[in-house]
């Protein structure tokens, strides 16, 4: 990879760029004013999901770019409580409306769980991917898979599925690297996706992290992003300024060493959200 506009290949032969733009919490204020800065910072991935109120402004700031949908890498995702097979295929055609396309680069389930005490998770996830499956081949999205499942989650839907999931989006930072999952993922050939790559302040601010900073002569948020680049993780980062968007884009004039790589593979554990699909949400 040598800059943001280069891809991975997924398991169906579709071209995922190798560092994307995340749009959780740009409803925040002027989204579409942050969302064009993103773009005009070169960044043609975009991650939204209906959940985030996000794919309207999306389709705004895209709109007023006069750029083509066709250079452009839109993912969505179902939220919770629109799972379920007609339910999810209703899910779809409201944000291709929100994002004012006729397709999706790809399409994720949100959650495994509606909450933790969900005892029908299983048959309500097949009856999601089944819907999404019917789409996939209708063309009106190019890649499917899910966000924050676990092995126990996507082995549900390896063996009542006809389509392989191609993408599983986790949290995923220094400290916390959900290893298991990663390495399950790779197994299955399922591309993994980080989101909060930079972890929060507390992973920041972490000695290692800042060492490594100092040492490679870049920010600390780089190293995260490039310790997820070097894993073949696709990192999702958001940031609501220009020098920040540029920053985070720059990962490919560096190469953190094998060694360092095993440093950061092994920090405690840090930063973590307190969220998990199975378990009700932990307060930080």
């Amino acid at each position: 990879m040598k800059n943001i506009y280069d891809c991975y290949t997924l398991n169906n032969g579709v071209k995922i760029p190798c560092v994307g733009y995340g749009t959780y919490k740009a409803a925040e204020g002027n989204s579409a004013e942050i969302i064009r800065t993103a773009i005009e910072a070169g960044y043609r991935y975009f991650d939204t999901a209906s959940f985030y109120e996000t794919e309207t402004y999306l389709a705004e700031a895209v709109r007023g770019s006069k750029i083509k949908r066709e250079e452009f890498f839109f993912a969505s995702k179902v939220w919770k409580d629109e799972m379920g097979y007609e339910e999810t295929k209703a899910a779809l055609y409201r944000t291709l409306n929100n994002l004012n396309t006729d397709y999706l680069d790809l399409y994720l389930i949100h959650w495994p769980l509606p909450s933790p005490d969900y005892k029908e998770w299983r048959q309500l996830n097949i009856d999601t991917w089944r819907a999404m499956e019917e789409l996939y081949h209708e063309g009106k999205i190019r890649a499917i898979g899910f966000s924050n499942f676990l092995p126990h989650h996507i082995e549900n839907i390896i063996q009542n599925c006809k389509v392989s999931p191609m993408v599983n989006q986790l949290e995923f930072h220094p400290g916390y690297t959900q290893d298991a999952t990663v390495q399950y993922c790779k197994e299955h050939n399922i591309q993994v996706q980080a989101w909060s790559p930079i972890g929060r302040t507390r992973v920041l601010k972490d000695p290692l992290i800042l060492e490594l900073a100092e040492k490679y002569k870049v920010s600390p948020a780089q190293i995260c992003l490039k310790f997820a680049l070097q894993k073949d993780i696709i990192p999702i980062p958001k940031s609501s300024s220009m020098a920040r968007m540029k920053e985070n884009q720059d990962l490919f004039s560096f190469e953190i060493s094998k060694e360092d790589m095993y440093r950061l593979d092994t920090m405690p554990q840090t930063g973590w959200s307190g969220e998990h699909p199975d378990r009700e949400r932990v307060p930080l």
